[in-house]
């Protein structure tokens, strides 16, 4: 993950990703057949962690607004406090190997019936958040979220938990039907 976070997919090839694991190139076919698969597993790994934080603390009987505001906090407090990890799942929400999983979320065809995308549709259907494809709320929601992050990582602004907050309720704020 370090590589591919640091390098980026492409200029991370199996032959460096076996030396930093410190086995043979050789070795590192046994469990992965190409890098793709590697990929896609870490992915896995890293997704299932990060839905499990998010889950703490998680209470599905509050309002979609306190849900919101929850899932939010908890993922730029998980990002902010995890960076390399942040800068793996950039990458592999916006490349091809991520294309495909986004698409399945936002389309409900996603294995684990994806968490915001359940909370989208039931803001939907009880009109709390705006009238928009699932695409649109998930860009407006989380792309400043993401954003914000990043900015973070790299030294532009300090997060706190009072900006984390305020920051996650603008978000809240330009989704919501008012």
């Amino acid at each position: 993950m370090e590589l591919i976070a640091e390098r980026g997919f492409h200029n991370a090839p199996m032959s460096l990703i076996a030396g930093q694991a410190g086995v043979g190139a050789g070795t590192i076919y046994r469990y992965f057949e190409n890098k793709e698969l590697l990929i896609a597993e870490l992915f896995g790994e890293l997704h299932i962690k990060v839905r499990a934080s998010l889950l703490e603390g998680y209470d599905p009987e509050k309002t979609i607004e306190t849900r919101f505001l929850h899932l939010g906090r908890g993922m730029l407090r998980y990002f902010i406090d995890n960076p390399l990890e942040f800068r793996y799942l950039e990458q592999y929400h916006n490349s091809p190997y991520g294309a495909a999983f986004r698409r399945d979320n936002a389309l409900g065809k996603g294995a684990d019936g994806d968490l915001f995308r359940r909370l989208f549709e039931e803001g939907l259907a009880r009109q709390a958040v705006k009238n928009l494809p699932l695409t649109v709320l998930f860009a407006l929601a989380f792309g400043p979220l993401f954003t914000v992050a990043r900015d973070h990582i790299f030294g532009f602004i300090k997060l706190d938990e009072i900006l984390i907050t305020q920051t996650v309720k603008a978000c809240w704020d330009g989704i919501r039907n008012i």
